[in-house]
């Protein structure tokens, strides 16, 4: 409506009319200014989370490089195929013939170390002298990181010359029968490729630098082996981690070959770690195929205890199974943090002031006895967390609804009970950093790895690095603890292999 140039012509009715118009149109053009600001709050909280977070790509062809890592994959698998084959095999069943190409010698400028195997006694069974006739060499290739060196194992052959026995010293168990890796080497291999983040190509590389050429089809094949023959212990691992009370919690994406196809699609990679207070010092990881809850589900089985993790769905079923869920505390304040980068946002950098008083007491009572850690939450903490309750609900009650401020504090408001089961136990942490950071790993050697070849290599991948991880966890050298295992391995009783599990592990003298 336009109004007259002359109000004074204007009836006291057709006055109250245009008012009455007037103040509607302008509280419309209030409203649809207010709703512009807060999808443009909403854009400009979104463009700064695009800003500060890399997205990579889902889904991509490969190159050269990249099929050339494949192979390394391939190789893996088909030697942890054939070992697994080979362990199920009856002793009736006859061995399949195998070409196996001819080795070439090992270089003779390498130092030697002979290792002598000779009989306990020079004495027959029949109680005449045994006398030497004969030798046989066989030689290994060990490394000590930067240097290789072979070890001669020469095996006496003696004879008793009064019933012609011949007697001769067993070759000590291998990982690898009748292969020439040592444990120490099949241990560097491990530890450059899982922990060093080193693709095959790349140790072949070195390898060749220090005067031993070791195709990567051959180093492919005695990673399978490997982990086919540590599995047992992370099957172990796996038993007494879910014997705890408390467990962490979190996934990651994984690049991985899809079947057939050229181009990789997203897996997930599953930690499950004990808390910071646990005397069990342990992570397992869990390589899928996808995210799906049902992949948490087969991994916990009927354990029930309480599980820090962020607020993926997927665990939602496990939750209304039994397991009790224990929020992230760090998740709540990313909320507000990001909120805070993206527009300076007065609430949000009050939130944060309030949440780090929480993690200044957490700071305190890390020391601490878990009966003495939730004395001390009950007493300093929960008036701290009740206070930051009330506070988020009064400013939700002034933020409007679908605004960036608004979804900060819904995200805390609605797992709350969630966020602070943590104060009636002083065994639970405050968030789930623990596991976030044991995780880091993965991300780091996705830069290098750039994929999983397969479901297996993924598996295998996830095999090792729980060893190497726990070994970390519980202040051991990883290298010392693979090689050192590696070695004992071939000859331990199952009764006994605890005793290579790196909470219990010991290094030989």
């Amino acid at each position: 409506m336009n109004a007259p140039s002359d109000l004074s012509q204007l009836s006291p009715d057709q006055l109250r009319h245009l008012a009455a118009t007037l103040m509607s149109q302008v509280e419309e053009k209030d409203k649809a200014l207010r709703h512009s600001e807060q999808v443009n709050q909403k854009l400009t909280y979104e463009l700064a989370l695009l800003k500060r977070h890399a997205f990579g790509k889902r889904s991509e062809q490969l190159n050269v490089l990249q099929i050339s890592l494949l192979e390394d994959v391939v190789d893996a698998d088909i030697a942890a195929i054939e070992t697994e084959l080979a362990d199920l095999a009856t002793p009736d069943t006859p061995p399949a013939t195998k070409k196996t190409p001819k080795r070439a010698p090992l270089p003779p400028e390498l130092p030697r170390t002979e290792i002598r195997h000779d009989p306990e006694s020079e004495h027959c069974a029949c109680g005449c002298q045994l006398r030497r006739i004969g030798e046989e060499v066989s030689e290994k290739l060990d490394y000590t990181p930067g240097v290789f060196h072979v070890e001669r194992h020469v095996r006496g052959k003696w004879v008793c010359d009064q019933c012609e026995t011949l007697t001769q010293a067993p070759m000590p168990a291998q990982i690898i029968d009748k292969g020439i890796p040592t444990a120490g080497l099949l241990a560097q291999v491990l530890i450059a490729k899982y922990a060093d983040h080193l693709p095959l190509y790349r140790q072949e590389q070195i390898f060749a630098r220090a005067g031993v050429a070791i195709p990567r089809s051959t180093l492919a094949e005695w990673v399978g082996i490997c982990g086919v023959r540590l599995q047992p212990l992370v099957d172990a691992l796996r038993d007494l981690l879910l014997s705890e009370p408390v467990l962490h919690a979190d996934e990651t994406p994984v690049p991985m070959l899809a079947p057939g196809k050229k181009k990789t699609h997203r897996a997930y990679l599953w930690a499950y770690a004990t808390t910071p207070y646990a005397g069990l010092k342990a992570v397992i990881y869990d390589f899928s195929e996808g995210r799906g809850g049902q992949h948490a589900r087969d991994f916990l089985g009927e354990w029930r205890g309480k599980l820090v993790c962020d607020d993926y769905s997927g665990y939602k079923q496990s939750f209304a199974n039994g397991v009790t869920e224990i929020g992230c505390m760090a998740h709540a304040r990313r909320k507000f943090v990001d909120l805070h980068v993206a527009g300076k946002s007065q609430i949000a950098e009050q939130a944060i002031e309030l949440i780090g008083q929480l993690y200044q007491v957490e700071r305190e009572a890390q020391p601490l006895s878990a009966k003495e850690r939730q004395r001390l939450r009950e007493t300093r903490a929960r008036p701290i967390a009740d206070a930051l309750h009330r506070w988020m609900l009064a400013h939700r009650e002034k933020v409007p609804n679908g605004s960036a401020t608004a979804k900060a504090l819904d995200y805390s408001l609605k797992r709350w009970a969630a966020l602070t089961r943590y104060l009636d136990d002083g065994r639970l942490p405050i968030d789930n950093n623990r596991v976030e950071n044991l995780i880091r790993p993965w991300a780091l050697g996705r830069s290098n790895w750039l994929f999983a070849g397969s479901l297996r290599s993924g598996q295998r991948a996830a095999t090792i690095m729980s060893l190497i991880q726990c070994a970390k966890l519980n202040g051991h050298e990883p290298y010392a603890y693979l090689k050192d295992v590696l070695e004992r391995l071939p000859t331990q009783k199952a009764s006994q292999l605890h005793e290579l599990l790196p909470q219990n592990w010991q290094k030989t003298a």
